[in-house]
């Protein structure tokens, strides 16, 4: 067991099996085939929920901690942040923000058509009744999820790439990029709540 757990890869895969063993006994036990919509709406649903939690994992671990403390951290000490820890955090939070946008619009659409543009429009496809407050509330908290991923590509991580050094910058573009990328990872911590109520509350208010 030892053994098994100082690998972080052995670990990972056994974690996968045990999850596939998993899923098979929900398949079984539901009377669902691979070839079942509502199975393969499931499954991508988990993938959603587990990508969803590494990323907005991460994004709290960098603002919980490492923005926090790293003023403190004495400068000799700082390069095994980033040039090491950072690099690889970034790695698994711009990949796992874009897994959970497509397994989460792949679960919308594998609702039906009709619901996903409900969602997306906020209920306002074939125009807007009390009954479409639900899709407005859930259209709603989809539309910050893209917001956060748009913002982790195309604001933090290029901003990231200059104030760590993985391209080439000066020291005053570093600051500047340094600055901006903690406003992006700000503005997500932000819209993480909302946006984590809007997913929470819609699946057990409205399913």
């Amino acid at each position: 067991m030892a053994g098994l757990l100082s690998s972080f890869r052995t670990t990972l895969i056994v974690s996968i099996l045990l999850a596939l063993v998993m899923i098979y006994a929900f398949a079984g036990g539901s009377g669902r085939g691979l070839g079942d919509a509502d199975l393969w709406q499931a499954i991508f649903r988990w993938l959603h929920v587990f990508f969803g939690i590494l990323w907005i994992g991460l994004l709290y671990y960098f603002n919980f901690v490492q923005i926090r403390v790293m003023p403190a951290i004495a400068a000799e000490l700082k390069p095994a942040v980033t040039r090491h820890i950072a690099p690889e955090a970034l790695f698994w939070f711009r990949w796992s923000a874009l897994a959970t946008v497509v397994a989460g619009l792949a679960v919308a659409f594998m609702r039906g058509h009709a619901y996903a543009v409900e969602v997306l429009s906020l209920g306002f496809a074939g125009g807007y009744t009390a009954a479409d407050r639900g899709f407005t509330l859930m259209g709603i908290g989809v539309w910050l999820a893209i917001v956060m991923f748009l913002n982790v590509w195309g604001v933090i991580w290029p901003n990231q790439k200059r104030a760590l050094g993985l391209v080439e910058a000066d020291d005053a573009t570093k600051a500047r990029a340094g600055k901006t990328a903690m406003m992006g990872s700000r503005i997500n911590l932000l819209l993480s709540l909302p946006m984590l109520t809007s997913m929470a509350m819609y699946q057990t208010l409205f399913g």
